[in-house]
């Protein structure tokens, strides 16, 4: 008989609201901490509450990952469901979730086994991965042959990001090269994508329209000619859903096109109005 084999991810991991899975998938939530209050994601806060305080209070919120105690708390009570689980999580380069899931699934491997997962990366990254893993154990593959295809995939899902604006992303701390646009005293909208594991700040738009067709362009590059799985994230800005949609449908070839709204503990280092784009080669 097939291992019960359950999946976690973390609240940074972005699906659209009509993914089939949803009701499969465990989510433990990130910390998001406004002044001297901690907030779990998805959990004490809500994402109309956590944009409604940064407008109220005009804060940049900080964020934090689940403990390792936390994480071991959670697969404890998964335990009597699963014969293992698979934790899918934010990249290593970006957070400490991925070790903190580690040692978690230490705390616990009396009780469960538990396989942690680096993604190397987050947000729809992570959810193509989940999507991937139920597909194909509902199609009767071996968890063996879940964990290549997600080794594959690591490597192949493209992440890129426009912020609407440097004033999160400035105060994060978290995009590397950030600082060279800052300094340019320009309006410009800094293009930002997952270089080996982390943010990196590598060009720059004097628009929002032409930030977006520049993530196509990037996007386009990146994967080359095939069919693609492509997914648009986006923190409170579906003006520019619409317009980035038209441009992936005309010149990329999505198989699958999500439209997922972007974490808020992402928000929180890149800010309201950010929009990006996520995709892989499917052949």
């Amino acid at each position: 008989m097939a291992p019960r084999v359950g999946l976690v991810v973390d609240s940074t991991c972005d699906l659209p609201e009509n993914w089939p899975y949803r009701s499969r998938i465990h989510v433990i939530p990130m910390h998001i901490r406004f002044g001297d209050t901690d907030y779990r994601e998805g959990v004490d806060i809500t994402e109309s509450e956590f944009y409604q305080k940064i407008l109220t209070q005009g804060l940049v919120p900080k964020t934090s990952q689940p403990s390792p105690g936390e994480f071991a708390d959670f697969y404890r009570q998964l335990a009597p469901q699963y014969d293992v689980i698979l934790s899918l999580h934010l990249g290593s380069k970006l957070s400490g979730t991925y070790q903190s899931a580690v040692l978690g699934a230490q705390m616990v491997a009396d009780q469960i086994q538990v396989i942690p997962f680096d993604s190397n990366g987050g947000s729809a990254g992570v959810g193509f991965m989940a999507d991937e893993t139920f597909e194909m154990l509902d199609a009767g593959a071996t968890l063996d042959e879940v964990l290549q295809r997600l080794a594959l995939l690591r490597e192949r899902i493209q992440i890129i990001l426009t912020p609407k604006d440097l004033h999160f992303a400035r105060m994060s701390g978290r995009i590397n090269a950030l600082s060279a646009f800052v300094a340019s005293m320009l309006r410009i909208h800094p293009i930002i994508m997952l270089e080996d594991g982390k943010l990196e700040a590598s060009q720059r738009a004097r628009s929002r329209k032409k930030a977006l067709g520049r993530m196509v362009q990037l996007l386009q590059q990146r994967l080359g000619p095939g069919p693609s799985h492509i997914a648009i994230v986006h923190a409170q800005a579906p003006e520019a859903v619409e317009s980035l949609k038209k441009e992936v449908v005309t010149h990329l070839q999505p198989q699958k096109l999500w439209i997922a709204k972007l974490s808020s503990a992402v928000s929180s280092h890149l800010g309201p109005g950010t929009i990006g784009l996520g995709g892989y080669r499917i052949d």
